[in-house]
């Protein structure tokens, strides 16, 4: 392929407030499964976590800010590196309290035991600095 082709096809891929708004609904979509769970079974889990670390059981309630709250702005592109915050401070504390025993293990079929956790935090990172993008919601660059 000669250089002027690759240009060709850099050029008409070149997209990256797209690829900002299909990481914000694939990030706010697919994490947003997990908060409709907790909305419709609850968070008692959590909170016998929480109590069982020594924690005050109410903390649980912030994992409706980080798996609903959160990705609703994050799909919206309103307030999405806040947003993306919110995610990874909430994947931090998933991490600490189910997931520091599997860190390095993988399940039954070979995928790393705390992938999700992984992917939910790594794509936050990712839009904590490249921010939502032109297809947002919010006009003022200041809300994205």
């Amino acid at each position: 392929m000669s250089a002027s082709c690759l240009s060709s096809i850099n050029n008409c891929l070149n997209k990256p407030d797209f690829s900002r708004l299909l990481l914000r609904l694939s990030l706010g979509g697919l994490l947003l499964f997990h908060g409709w769970h907790k909305m419709m079974s609850g968070i008692g889990p959590i909170q016998g976590m929480l109590a069982a670390h020594g924690m005050p059981a109410f903390i649980g309630y912030g994992v409706y800010v980080g798996e609903v709250v959160a990705p609703i702005l994050i799909i919206l592109g309103v307030l999405c590196r806040l947003s993306a915050l919110m995610v990874i401070g909430t994947m931090l504390v998933a991490w600490l309290l189910a997931g520091i025993g599997n860190t390095f293990h993988v399940d039954a079929v070979g995928a790393w035991a705390i992938e999700s956790m992984a992917f939910y935090t790594l794509m936050s990172l990712v839009l904590l600095f490249q921010g939502a993008g032109r297809y947002s919601l919010a006009k003022n660059d200041a809300w994205r």
